[in-house]
């Protein structure tokens, strides 16, 4: 078994490094795959492709701000000196390499539950912390260790699909009613398959580890975040207030207590846009004025052109398998060789393929729920139970799928194909554990 680890470790790691093009390549190519598939499998013409193609390219802009200000904000919040100071000190925990990578994935595993944008900035940069600290350890595989927690976002608290069907009016209520977060992320399922992650992903990513051939150090120098700028006071009005530090004060506290308000008030939830705010808020608060926030805000901000640039090609793709109904001719190729049986498996797997052309929970869901929720409810299976199969699918691929590693590599400074080879694993991994628990619970 050791054996076997180490050399499938190596082989996908030199795979990937050697084979796997930039993100926005791989972009490209899954835009032209997607198109030849849609004009070659389903009576969508050449002509209606490139219209789809068109008009969905610029459906995920709102989408790309969260995701940038999740970068930003979360990246000047953790280079504020209170945060800054605690991140460093939880870093110290980490007395060997091993004890390094195993206390990273656990903190990712965490936050991504509690809330997967959170989870995902936090992770990179806890890392980057214990990267100063152990010099010693392999950068690119602690990175990939703070990514894998990604991979439980859909089971946790902020997961779209649980959250969007135990609302009352969602798109689906007719077919399969209100479904509370009992039935779904606090079902024994969904809990079984947390608790094994929780335990298996930390000492995979320990393993790997101690079968690498040669480790990637990072000198600690280059880690270090940019010296935030010490400003002298100058006696100009408009100089003064960009150091007034009760210009900042005040629309931090109104900021926070607006949270306050909205979180003890009826059906609050932890969004993208709650999280951002919070990040904003807190940065501004703990930078002290204007001039230092903007200083951080400069810095981090270097790290977003992967996001700005790609993103609106994802929705193109999304858009060709949406309209085409390539989406859901996969879906049904999945339905009809499914039994009551392997329902939920098959669904799980369905989910994880069309996760690499649509990596957007809510999209996905849309695809899939009208096709798979009445097959569900015909074969005896619990619609509960096939959603959140669509859910762990869709969360599943997302660790071979560089779009939602993007801000994490920003963080991190690193390219895909360096951490890919490791996700390879993690995707192996959790795919048996997870349609095993599917299939068997």
């Amino acid at each position: 078994m050791r054996h076997a680890v180490k050399r499938l470790t190596v082989f996908f790691d030199h795979l990937m490094r050697r084979y796997l093009p930039d993100p926005f390549v791989l972009a490209l190519l899954l835009t032209l795959v997607t198109y030849g598939l849609g004009v070659m499998t389903t009576d969508t013409s050449s002509v209606e492709m490139v219209r789809y193609w068109g008009d969905s390219f610029w459906k995920l802009i709102p989408f790309t701000m969260q995701m940038v200000l999740i970068l930003v904000t979360g990246y000047v919040l953790a280079i504020a000196p209170p945060v800054h100071g605690l991140l460093r000190t939880l870093s110290g925990l980490a007395k060997t390499p091993g004890q390094g990578i195993i206390l990273v994935t656990l903190l990712s595993f965490v936050a991504c539950w509690i809330n997967w944008g959170f989870g995902l900035i936090t992770g990179a940069l806890f890392a980057r912390h214990v990267a100063r600290h152990r010099p010693d350890i392999d950068y690119r595989l602690l990175i990939a260790s703070a990514y894998s927690g990604f991979l439980i976002w859909h089971g946790g608290l902020s997961g779209s699909v649980p959250l969007t069907i135990a609302t009352e009016s969602h798109f689906m209520a007719n077919v399969m009613g209100v479904v509370p977060t009992s039935e779904t992320l606090f079902a024994l399922f969904n809990l079984v398959i947390l608790g094994i992650l929780l335990v298996v992903m930390p000492l995979l990513n320990r393993w790997m580890m101690a079968h690498l051939d040669h480790i990637v150090t990072v000198d600690p120098e280059l880690l270090k975040d940019a010296p935030i700028k010490e400003f002298e006071p100058v006696d100009t009005p408009a100089r003064q207030l960009e150091h007034s530090r009760l210009l900042v004060l005040l629309p931090a506290f109104m900021g926070l207590a607006y949270l306050l308000i909205y979180f003890t008030g009826p059906g609050a939830t932890l969004s993208l846009n709650s999280v951002n705010f919070l990040f904003l808020m807190l940065g501004l608060l703990l930078h002290g004025h204007v001039g230092r926030f903007l200083d951080a805000v400069s810095q981090s901000v270097k790290g977003a052109g992967g996001i700005i640039i790609q993103f609106p090609l994802y929705a193109g793709i999304m858009g060709m398998m949406m309209s085409s109904g390539l989406g859901a001719a996969i879906t049904h190729f999945f339905v009809n060789i499914s039994s009551v049986d392997s329902f939920a498996l098959l669904t799980f797997l369905s989910a994880g393929l069309l996760n690499l052309f649509i990596p957007s929970g809510g999209g996905q869901w849309a695809v899939q729920a009208p096709i798979m929720i009445p097959a569900a409810l015909e074969l005896g299976v619990e619609p509960a139970k096939a959603a959140m199969a669509i859910a762990w699918g869709d969360a599943w691929t997302n660790m071979i799928q560089p779009f939602w590693a993007l801000p994490a590599l920003a963080v991190a400074g690193l390219q895909a194909r360096d951490i890919m080879g490791f996700c390879i694993m993690h995707l192996l991994v959790s795919g048996v554990v997870i349609g095993s628990v599917l299939y068997f619970l």
